[in-house]
């Protein structure tokens, strides 16, 4: 589109995120230059380990003057290069809402004096092109906004909408790899703030839209694709879908794991196995996006949980997944806390918590059955829910 250029930069290797969370097929920062009759703008920066690419960048779309650098979002890979542009631009002016400018104060010590502190639905002219800036806290930090170019019917969303992929395509072409890029975007950084993605698609959706310009991943041309995505992922409907999370250290637990799959499929729940001790964050997470029911087997270490179930508890509690039945499987050797020190680290306010299955030593004819009737609670739920015919 005319005066709008994409300035951001293509990490192609890197496969790790936040030292977190894995990312298999790289990530971008983007940024995005609008250049009106009268005023020019850069829609956010880039991670400052690219920034000598994002310099070319600017330097291949002809930036001789930049008057406004528009904030959305603090977080250094999108904040980063703040201080050299400035340092470039030295005209420049940060364009951000009151709490951003106060935490890009704290993350990069700029000056007061260096901003332009705007309200929720303030619009800022660049001449023939007109910014109207919308506050949309928590998606995922508290200081967010999004914002609009109402002629060119663009929306810059920063983190919210994004996904992690790396492509020389600059639109969202390739729509099976871009939703799976998406989908582990969402589980593992929007998923936590579910009630207020909904809210903020809410609101998305009454502007006229013809790209959504997110800062990862490429721009997507088609903003329904993205939109319908994003309504499956945060609304309450689950499907008829069991996450399986487990870790064994004599076989105990891995032999009633094993039947508790074979169980549940016979009963017509389909399974997602993950064994944790080879897991990654990714795909568990992407998985309990859906899932209507989550199990959780673990081995007694020391009375208490195995530190990777341990570690998947904390990370189901902390993503709050919209799960409606939680689980809990596994045995010990001569004694167990695990229950009460689960329980303590995983709530789900809105899941109904079944009744454990917790065995001494390798399990017993009795042990199956009990796994039997937790797989049998677990399917009649899932009737009850309208999940299984």
């Amino acid at each position: 589109m005319p005066g709008v250029y994409a300035v951001g930069v293509v990490d192609w290797d890197r496969r790790l995120f936040e030292d977190l969370m894995p990312i298999h097929q790289g990530t971008s920062y983007n940024a995005y230059l609008i250049k009106g009759s009268e005023k020019t703008a850069l829609v956010d920066t880039v991670d400052p380990a690219k920034k000598d690419e994002f310099f070319s960048n600017l330097k291949k779309v002809g930036v001789e003057r930049l008057d406004y650098i528009i904030s959305n979002h603090t977080e250094q890979d999108h904040s980063g290069c703040i201080p050299d542009v400035l340092s470039a631009y030295p005209g420049a002016k940060v364009v951000t809402n009151t709490k951003c400018k106060e935490l890009l104060m704290d993350h990069l010590h700029l000056s007061e004096d260096v901003f332009v502190v705007i309200q929720d639905e303030e619009s800022l002219s660049l001449g023939d092109k007109t910014l109207v800036f919308k506050l949309a806290p928590w998606v995922h930090w508290p200081e967010t906004m999004f914002t609009y170019l109402v002629e060119d019917k663009i929306l810059f969303t920063c983190d919210f909408l994004g996904s992690h992929l790396a492509t020389s395509e600059l639109f969202a072409v390739e729509e099976e790899r871009v939703y799976i890029g998406a989908k582990s975007y969402y589980a593992e950084i929007m998923m936590p703030f579910r009630d207020h993605v909904k809210r903020h698609l809410e609101k998305i959706e009454k502007l006229p839209l013809a790209y959504i310009a997110p800062s990862h991943g490429p721009v997507y041309h088609k903003p329904e694709f993205i939109l319908q995505a994003y309504r499956d992922w945060s609304s309450d409907e689950v499907k008829n879908r069991a996450v399986l999370a487990c870790v064994s250290m004599h076989d105990s637990t891995a032999l009633m794991s094993e039947y508790l799959v074979e169980a549940l499929v016979n009963r017509g729940i389909t399974v997602d196995r993950f064994n944790l001790t080879y897991t990654e964050l990714t795909n568990l997470s992407m998985a309990l996006v859906d899932a209507a029911t989550i199990l959780l087997g673990t081995p007694t270490m020391l009375v208490g949980p195995h530190p990777f179930a341990l570690s998947a508890a904390y990370l189901i509690n902390v993503l709050r997944p919209k799960a409606r039945l939680l689980g809990l499987y596994g045995s010990y050797g001569w004694g167990s806390r695990v229950v009460d020190i689960i329980n303590q680290n995983l709530r789900l306010p809105q899941a109904k918590t079944l009744e454990p299955v917790l065995i001494k030593g390798l399990p017993r004819k009795e042990d199956f059955q009990k796994l039997d009737n937790l797989a049998e609670e677990v399917k009649r739920h899932h009737q009850e829910w309208g999940l299984l015919a």
